[in-house]
């Protein structure tokens, strides 16, 4: 093994370290200054088994500093982990520190412990590979090896010269839109446009416009004539996302367009032809919306030509994996920084979390870790608060479960991967990134489970056809009043701790006649 190398013109930092790490079976070379072992490199170039395996160098030393040192290094030995270590515990250094690509940065004096088991991670980050060698190449558009998923990627090969219109299902943030790209990228409409609308988060009164363009004078504020997404969408994909939100008066206007291919722009005379795939998505039953009379049915049939179900992240435990690695390369792209590596027992307990957002919430964790962890191998403890309470008690659904394969659908589920109300007693509650850390007792979560389910026996012993609506409306109304309570009435806040989005939050007050308890 390659020996650590340790710089420091303190001498007894450098005895204490050698002595220390020489217990551990770690060989060792000490250095008292940057120039000694700038010149040492230069050496070690032509055997790199006379390399180190790890560096660690004080930050302010004669003749050269520990941060130009490190800046050095990193040009010509990218891959080398260096800890940096001062006296000096001052936020400049720590952030010049992280900055110039350190591994960690150790302040004076420190526990030698704590020293020695972060010069360890450094070591088993330094013998695997090199990150760049890990670097994705031409990463396909969907990744998924489970069964479930492979059921999604045979389908789209089905229906990959055909324009029929496609209703996709599946929870929040399980990649409805990424299957619509897929089938569109796929379909003999290629070379048209692809034009995405998240009818739940446009206002009602715009949302007509939005879909269908308005004339001039159409109405105030109408200053010019203005083409709507089945315009923009001609020769195309329109993808209509959340469409069982979509108010009942437009979905008759939906259903117009659908049989007869005409539509009229708001304040229109003129009938205007619309050629365009329409593909839409919902995490919604639209089955049982039909039957409380929230959707049109003929409308349903008529978007219901083929459905695809995509399967809930922790249905597909196996993807997770190769989810992480992908989404923690891709945050590092846009952060422009070296990617970061994830351990193995960090994936299994990531794996073992029941991601109530699915995959969008694994990507937001992806991100947090790229910005957060404090080295570059993510080792559980790194892990964001949420995941490690949320997976501690967590085992993997049963396949025998229905709730885990979306036969029992769950209510409550808003956009940017809320919290879930479970379907069963025995379904995970964990929270998403961004929220409380704190979590209900299992005892407690069982009682409001429990409670849950006596109600829902009881209306349906009544012989009541309003039982999904009705519940949901008491648990969504239940959830916004106690986040607007802990934010004191401000929206936009209480829209951010509960993880969905500014229009949703507006939109559901004003649908549950919240009003009076919300502020702006």
């Amino acid at each position: 093994m390659k020996p650590i190398w340790i710089v420091d013109d303190d001498q007894s930092i450098r005895f204490v370290l050698e002595k220390a790490l020489l217990r551990e079976e770690l060989p060792t070379r000490s250095f008292t200054n940057t120039r000694e072992v700038l010149a040492a490199l230069e050496a070690a170039a032509e055997d790199d088994s006379q390399g180190p395996q790890v560096l660690v160098s004080d930050i302010r030393m004669p003749g050269g500093s520990g941060l130009d040192l490190l800046e050095k290094i990193k040009q010509k030995h990218p891959g080398l982990p260096v800890i940096i270590m001062t006296a000096y515990s001052d936020l400049d250094s720590a952030v010049s520190a992280f900055q110039g690509g350190a591994f960690e940065y150790l302040p004076k004096p420190f526990d030698l412990p704590r020293a020695v088991e972060l010069i360890r991670r450094a070591v088993d980050e330094s013998q695997r590979e090199e990150v760049s060698e890990e670097r994705m190449v031409d990463a396909p558009e969907m990744l998924g090896q489970a069964p479930a998923m492979q059921d999604v990627f045979r389908a789209i090969g089905r229906l990959s010269q055909s324009n029929v219109t496609v209703l996709i299902t599946g929870e929040s943030g399980s990649g409805k839109e990424l299957v619509a790209r897929a089938l569109h990228k796929h379909s003999p409409r290629a070379s048209g446009p692809f034009v995405a609308i998240n009818t739940a988060a446009i206002p009602k009164d715009l949302l007509e416009s939005e879909l269908f363009g308005h004339e001039r004078g159409a109405f105030t504020g109408a200053q010019t004539m203005r083409r709507g997404r089945f315009e923009q969408a001609e020769g195309g994909t329109l993808f209509l996302d959340e469409i069982g939100d979509m108010p009942f008066d437009l979905q008759t206007r939906l259903l117009r367009v659908l049989s007869d291919g005409h539509f009229y722009r708001v304040g229109g005379h003129n009938a205007v032809k619309a050629n365009v795939r329409v593909i839409a998505a919902t995490h919604q039953d639209l089955e049982q919306r039909v039957k409380v009379g929230g959707f049109r049915e003929d409308l349903f049939h008529r978007l219901n030509v083929i459905r695809l179900r995509l399967p809930a992240l922790r249905e597909r435990r196996e993807d997770v994996p190769a989810l992480t690695r992908h989404f923690l390369q891709q945050s590092a792209k846009q952060l422009g920084v070296e990617p970061k590596r994830i351990s193995d027992a960090a994936l299994a307990q990531l794996s073992a979390f029941g991601f109530p957002g699915n995959v969008r919430q694994l990507e937001n964790i992806c991100h947090w870790l790229t910005v957060m962890a404090p080295a570059q191998l993510i080792e559980p403890k790194d892990l964001p608060p949420e995941v490690l309470i949320g997976s501690a008690g967590e085992a993997p659904v049963p396949a025998t479960d229905p709730a885990a394969h979306g036969l029992a659908p769950t209510a409550g589920e808003r956009e940017g991967g809320g919290v879930a109300l479970p379907a069963s007693a025995a379904a995970p509650v964990a929270a998403p990134i961004g929220a409380s850390p704190s979590l209900p007792s299992s005892s407690s979560s069982t009682s409001w489970e429990s409670g849950l389910e006596q109600e829902a026996q009881a209306l349906l012993a009544a012989g009541r056809h309003d039982v999904w609506d009705a519940l949901t409306r008491r648990f969504e109304s239940r959830l916004i009043l106690t986040a607007l309570a802990n934010t004191r009435g401000r929206r936009i806040e209480a829209a951010q701790k509960l993880g969905i989005g500014r229009n949703t939050i507006t939109r559901k007050i004003a649908e549950l006649h919240l009003d009076r308890d919300a502020t702006d």
